[in-house]
C-alpha cells in the first residue's frame, strides 16, 4: 500500500510501527515523504498514494475520492500556527497590505490566518505567497517578506532566528470557539478498506505510545535538523488522544473550521455531511 506523510517527527512517530513491519495483519507500506503542500495538492488532483496526510483545511477538494480516517492525524490545544515578525510587538493592524509568506494556501494554518485577519486586520493584507514552511522564517529574517505563518517545529525554534511573535492563532481559535485546532488529517481512497485503514493506523498510534523509544532513529533520520529535545516536544504536542480518535470534539472542531471557511469563501462548496 502506497502512503504519503511528513517527514516531521509526529508523523513519523505515529507510522513507525506500521512502515517497520510492526503491526499485525497490515500491509507493506511504500512511503514517500512529501511536504504537506504537495500531499493537498496531489489529493485534490486525484493523484499521489491512495493513502495520504493532508491538512483539513483541504478536505473541501477531496471528499469525493477519498474519505477521512479517524486517528494518525494531528489535533490538539496549544498547538497552533504562529504569525511572525521582525519588528517587535506590531499589532495586527501592521500587516495592512503587507506581504505574508503560509505554507500552503489549502492548510489549516492558511484558513485560521484569514478567518483570524479578518476580524484583526482592517483592510486585509496583501499579497500571500506560498513557500515550503521551512523557508518561511529565514525569508522573514532576511527582509524579504513582511510576516510569516509558521507551523511544525518553529513553534519551538522561531527564536533562533531573532523573530517575533505576532500572534499564536492557536489560542486564538481556542478562545473564539472553546474546540482544539484540526490541522493534519489522515485520508484513504474510497475504494480501500477504511475500517481496516482505521484499525491498522490506531494499532501504530498504540504501539508508538507503548515503545516510544522504538521509534527515535526513525523520527530523527527524517528531522535532520532538529535535537532529540525538539523531536520530543513536537511529539509531545502534536500526539495525543484526537491522534487515537477524532471524537465528537474531534469532528465538531473539523465541521466548526469548515463550516466558517465555507460561509467566508474560503473554500469550495461541500457537504459537511461527508465528513
Amino acid at each position: 500500500m502506497k502512503i504519503a506523510f511528513s517527514p516531521c517527527p509526529n508523523d513519523t512517530f505515529v507510522f513507525h510501527a506500521w512502515v517497520h513491519g510492526l503491526i499485525t495483519g497490515a500491509p507493506k507500506l511504500d512511503v514517500t515523504y512529501a511536504d504537506i503542500d504537495k500531499t493537498n495538492n496531489w489529493a485534490a488532483e486525484g493523484k499521489g498514494p491512495e493513502v495520504q496526510k493532508i491538512s483539513y483545511a483541504a478536505l473541501p477538494w477531496v471528499l469525493n475520492d477519498y474519505t477521512l480516517i479517524p486517528c494518525g492525524g494531528a489535533l490538539g490545544r496549544g498547538c497552533g500556527p504562529l504569525v511572525l515578525t521582525k519588528e517587535a510587538s506590531p499589532g495586527p493592524g501592521a500587516l495592512s497590505g503587507k506581504r505574508i509568506a503560509v505554507p500552503s494556501e489549502r492548510s489549516t494554518a492558511y484558513l485560521l490566518f484569514r478567518l483570524w485577519a479578518a476580524q484583526k486586520v482592517e483592510g486585509g493584507v496583501g499579497e500571500i505567497i506560498v513557500m515550503p514552511f521551512h523557508e518561511i522564517m529565514p525569508a522573514v529574517q532576511e527582509g524579504k517578506i513582511d510576516a510569516g505563518l509558521v507551523i511544525h517545529e518553529a513553534r519551538f525554534t522561531y527564536q533562533n532566528y531573532d523573530l517575533n511573535l505576532m500572534a499564536d492563532l492557536g489560542n486564538w481559535w481556542e478562545e473564539d470557539t472553546g474546540l482544539p485546532i484540526p490541522l493534519g488529517a489522515i485520508i484513504a481512497h474510497r475504494s480501500l478498506d477504511k475500517d481496516a485503514i482505521t484499525r491498522w493506523t490506531r494499532a501504530s498510534v498504540e504501539y508508538a505510545w507503548k515503545h516510544p523509544q522504538a521509534s527515535t532513529q526513525y523520527v530523527l533520520e527524517h528531522a535532520q535538523e532538529l535535537s532529540k529535545d525538539v523531536a520530543q516536544s513536537h511529539i509531545d504536542l502534536y500526539v495525543n488522544e484526537f491522534t487515537k480518535d477524532l471524537g465528537e470534539d474531534g469532528y465538531a472542531a473539523v465541521r466548526a473550521l469548515l463550516g466558517r471557511a465555507l460561509k467566508e469563501g474560503l473554500v469550495p462548496e461541500f457537504d459537511l455531511d461527508a465528513l
